[in-house]
This record gives structure tokens, C-alpha cells and sequence, in this order.
């Protein structure tokens, strides 16, 4: 199966013997759930799921809302994200953080080793 975008932004299913539309808001990097029956795709900062149904056919269910978050996205044809073996969890990229959230101070301890010595207990 392939995936393709609408003329007018929806998503599309293309498989041996036809298309649907799986979207009417739009959408963009599909990615099957690995354990099958599911299709997640993102559209903005959203990450929804549908599930197929393929014993009589295929027959994509109503889109939901997994959740929501600044992940970056792609401008490429591949996905920015990934799921788990087990369909559970995702991996996805969020922007890296501005120099006004970075740390401020280096805290270095130098006799880190003696003050482990004195805490272990004696052997």
C-alpha cells in the first residue's frame, strides 16, 4: 500500500484495488502500527490514529486523537517518527531548546571519589 495526499489536503490510502480516503482534514507521514489494524498519521502538531479493518475488505474507521506536542516535522517523503514493536509508544524529535532555558552554572566536584569512600560502607 502507498500513501498519497488529495487535491485538497486529505489523505489517501492507495492499495491493490483502490483508494480511501482516510483524512478530511489533511495529513501528512503515515506509519502503519507495526502489531497491523491501525494507521497513524500527523497532521500539524497533531498525531492521530484510524483503524483498518481489512478481514472484509478495507474499511478505514473515524480518525482520533492520540495527542499533541512541538515535534519537528519533515518536509521530506519519509516520517519523522517511529513506533514501538508492541504499538505502544512513539519516538518522535522535539526542537532543540533556546540558549535562555540552557544552564547558566557548571557545578564541578573534585573529591567526589573521597566523599563516595565515606559514604560506602567499609569493606
Amino acid at each position: 500500500m502507498k500513501r498519497a495526499t488529495g487535491r485538497f489536503g486529505y489523505s489517501l490510502i492507495l492499495a491493490p484495488g483502490g483508494r480511501w480516503q482516510i483524512s478530511t482534514n489533511g495529513g501528512q507521514e503515515p506509519v502503519w502500527n507495526p502489531k497491523g489494524g491501525e494507521l497513524f498519521y500527523r497532521n500539524g502538531k497533531q498525531i492521530l490514529a484510524v483503524d483498518i479493518e481489512t478481514e472484509s475488505g478495507f474499511s478505514p474507521g473515524k480518525p482520533r486523537l492520540l495527542f499533541a506536542g512541538p515535534y519537528l516535522p519533515t518536509a521530506a517523503s519519509f516520517p519523522f517518527y517511529d513506533i514501538t514493536p508492541d504499538g505502544e509508544r512513539f519516538l518522535m524529535l522535539k526542537p532543540v531548546e533556546t540558549e535562555a532555558s540552557a544552564p547558566t552554572q557548571i557545578h564541578v566536584v573534585l573529591t567526589w571519589f573521597e566523599e563516595l569512600r565515606q559514604k560506602s560502607p567499609a569493606q
